[in-house]
């Protein structure tokens, strides 16, 4: 799988990328009509350009330092050329990678995707209030509103902003941190396998607060019918930032205390 920050390099010396592009295909399909030497035909070591990764060495999109950061060329044989574009064109290709950063980090809740907001160390009454109660109603309505496509909002707004690679990277370290820690707790909550309803609920409040993390995404996918301003999944976060998450089993909404190992602390129908 392709990462970013992907780039293609040419042998007249152009550097190409895009912002939420980390596939080399796509990259070339975007520029080919710019520049000939992206139609090249000829095989290896003739080509005209080559395909560059600048990633992180242990995935960590969230560490800005260089020192974190890798170059290759990822290509199995070099072209010909390659060799005397390098003495310049790495740092050319650095050169990009910054440009790349000053795009992307304004658009990533840096300091938050770092350190997220953990419910579990988040102390809370075993009373819910009517505010809460509200949210979780506005909650329900929303997912119902779309269903199970919030993880699709999400994964493909994302994805479209700022690339896959990213969006991944993102969701497998909260959910290292976090989310199976609440998703084994909620199951030991209920005393009961989870269901896939139940499985789908957290996963959307997961999701809600990743996607939550991002700053830049003006439009988020598939969510024309729900009626609000801002970001469209907010009343999941703001009970995730009390240490409360909710789950539904199909039939039953239920929050949860999850400083009380997930507690069940109200259940009903809505």
């Amino acid at each position: 799988m392709c990462q970013a920050v992907s780039m293609l390099a040419t042998k007249s010396g152009k550097i190409y990328w895009k912002m939420g592009i980390d596939s080399h295909d796509d990259l070339i399909k975007a520029f080919k009509d710019k520049d000939p030497l992206l139609k090249d035909s000829k095989e290896p070591p003739q080509n005209t350009f080559t395909r560059i990764e600048i990633s992180p060495k242990n995935g960590d999109y969230l560490n800005p330092k260089k020192s974190n950061w890798q170059f290759k060329l990822d290509e199995q044989i070099k072209p010909e050329w390659w060799d005397l574009f390098s003495i310049q064109g790495i740092d050319k290709c650095w050169g990009e990678w910054r440009k790349w950063k000053k795009e992307f980090y304004p658009l990533v809740n840096l300091k938050e995707a770092k350190k997220p907001i953990n419910p579990i160390k988040i102390k809370h009454s075993d009373k819910v209030s009517k505010e809460e109660l509200e949210l979780l109603k506005e909650w329900a309505s929303i997912r119902a509103s779309i269903g199970a496509s919030i993880w699709d909002s999400i994964r493909d707004s994302i994805g479209a902003s700022i690339g896959d690679s990213i969006r991944l990277s993102i969701w497998d370290s909260i959910w290292d941190s976090i989310g199976a820690s609440i998703r084994d707790s909620i199951r030991a909550s209920i005393r009961a396998s989870i269901g896939d309803f139940i499985r789908l609920s957290i996963g959307a409040s997961i999701w809600a607060y990743i996607g939550y993390l991002f700053k830049g995404i003006k439009k988020w996918k598939y969510t024309e019918k729900i009626e609000t301003k801002g970001y469209p999944f907010m009343p999941a976060v703001k009970l995730w930032k009390k240490g409360l998450v909710p789950s539904y089993d199909g039939k039953v909404w239920r929050i949860h205390n999850m400083n009380k190992k997930a507690k069940v602390i109200w259940e009903g129908n809505i």
